[in-house]
């Protein structure tokens, strides 16, 4: 008999480490998610998906620590499920493939519960595939296995039959095993493996950070020494296929640790175009945007725009929070008015031009300054009302320099920013552990907020500025700036960083 609860758990595969390889279906499930469980195989960066005021539960489970036993995650899932939550539990790669996510909704089943399998890109097969290394290929090899490395250690004996792996002469994948690499091996040998088999070794596969180790059955174990998880193992005459498949690893920035410094909402895009070129990305977001401290006064003038001349947006997020309290207070885009738009940057403008509205200017230079003589071509601005939609503390060039003009100017505050206090992804703590390579500046409040971390900072780690006020805070405050972007938005800087390492 089921139970009454209305809850439901979904049991989703979290996917290989590329964020990329995530599914659609479960990117829905966390957006809907009122509960996240998540193991340290899954890429954090997914937990951004899941709603804010979602209870996010780390359950660990990395090689040789257990955070939460797997009893005591089976009663969570089920008590949260029971309470007519929406949960999600998250798990690396596929939920059915050596992850216990057969246990999981085996403890849901029991329970009468209602649960749903989300199934994920398996690492057994994704991460020899960013590797250059295909499981199969008619001139070498047509069936591949896999199997684990990890088995339960209260069993007497293993349930894994060499015999049979060898025989079969197959692609071998071994998953969760690279620290029993030593008795592992000499089990293959001793059941009529090649000594001089290949073999390669994938540590993070799918992600900036991967590492291949590549050798022979014989004396693989001597060459790993000190390689470790998380990793997977292929045995089989398809990694000599790799010196000319290995085509992840080509890309131009494979490997360079960069981090990226924006809000929360804004790093996955930048973050996104860096990663498709092989970066290993932090998103360390270090400003988070908040409503004005007054928000009815801002209410009022988004109220009122039908009244003014011209609309000007200096930001994205401003037009974000223009248009999501202009359609709490109208239902018809027509109530805007006559009103002429202008906006600094193409990202701005094309979030204008996506909610259906056309923009009359947009400077080539994509500062305050220029906006001006766009404006001007117009005609005289003398009596003209402006509405400057902006964020707190932004620059006064642009209301100072139109009031000079004779413009009566009302500024509309749309958001502040405020330092970033979460470390959601563990983006912080891998920066102080290991340092990055490049760290990026979208913008004056990432420079002033990335140094109230007062993080160490490393040595031989390089800036990149997405256009010239950027790069004067960052002169002002002290850091060198290594690249400047030429066209000032994302795709100047990605443009940039390219260029630098290029050189």
């Amino acid at each position: 008999m089921m139970n009454e609860s209305k809850g439901l758990c979904v049991l989703a595969g979290a996917g290989p480490g590329d964020i990329g390889l995530v599914t659609v279906r479960a990117r829905e499930a966390l957006e809907q998610a009122q509960v996240v469980v998540y193991d340290y195989l899954c890429n954090p960066e997914i937990l951004k998906w899941a709603p804010a005021d979602a209870e996010i539960v780390f359950a660990g489970k990395k090689s040789g620590q257990h955070t939460i036993h797997q009893e005591e995650i089976n009663q969570f899932l089920v008590n949260k499920t029971k309470e007519g939550k929406r949960v999600v539990r998250l798990k690396g790669g596929d939920p059915f493939v050596f992850g216990r996510g057969g246990e999981e909704a085996e403890a849901l089943a029991a329970a009468g519960l209602t649960f749903e399998i989300v199934p994920g890109i398996s690492s057994a097969i994704a991460v020899p595939a960013y590797a250059g290394i295909p499981l199969t290929h008619r001139d070498f090899v047509s069936s591949f296995t896999v199997f684990t490395g990890h088995e339960d250690p209260a069993k007497e004996k293993t349930a894994i039959n060499y015999k049979a792996l060898v025989a079969g002469k197959g692609t071998l994948v071994m998953m969760m095993g690279t620290d029993r690499l030593a008795s592992i091996v000499p089990q293959l040998l001793a059941n009529g493996a090649d000594p001089h088999l290949p073999v390669a070794l994938i540590r993070w596969g799918t992600t900036g950070r991967q590492e291949t180790l590549v050798g022979v059955l014989e004396s693989i174990v001597t060459a790993s020494a000190g390689f470790q998880s998380p990793a997977i193992v292929v045995f089989g005459r398809v990694v000599e296929l790799r010196d000319r498949l290995r085509w992840f690893e080509r890309r131009p920035l494979f490997g360079r640790r960069i981090v990226v410094t924006r809000t929360r909402k804004q790093a996955s895009a930048f973050a996104a175009k860096l990663r498709v070129l092989g970066a290993d990305v932090y998103e360390l977001p270090t400003i988070r945007v908040q409503a004005p401290e007054n928000l009815m006064e801002f209410g009022e003038l988004v109220r009122d725009a039908f009244q003014y001349d011209w609309l000007i947006f200096t930001s994205a997020n401003g037009v974000d929070a223009f248009f999501d309290m202009f359609y709490r207070l109208y239902d018809d885009a027509r109530s805007i008015g006559n009103v002429k738009i202008a906006a600094i940057g193409p990202a701005t403008a094309q979030r204008i031009k996506n909610f259906h509205l056309a923009v009359d200017v947009q400077p080539k230079e994509f500062i305050a300054e220029a906006i001006i003589d766009g404006v001007l071509e117009f005609g005289s601005v003398e009596n003209l009302k402006f509405l400057v939609v902006r964020a707190l503390n932004a620059r006064e060039v642009l209301p100072k320099r139109l009031t000079e003009l004779g413009a009566i100017v009302d500024e509309a505050v749309a958001y502040r920013t405020v330092p970033e206090t979460e470390d959601m992804s563990g983006a912080l703590e891998r920066f102080q552990a290991e340092g990055a390579d490049l760290v990026t500046f979208t913008s004056s409040s990432t420079v002033e907020n990335f140094l109230a971390l007062k993080l160490p900072w490393p040595p031989e780690m390089k800036t990149a500025s997405i256009g010239p006020i950027t790069s004067e805070t960052m002169r002002k405050k002290g850091l060198p700036v290594d690249v400047e972007a030429a066209q000032y938005d994302v795709e100047g800087l990605v443009a940039a960083v390219l260029g630098l390492y290029a050189k």
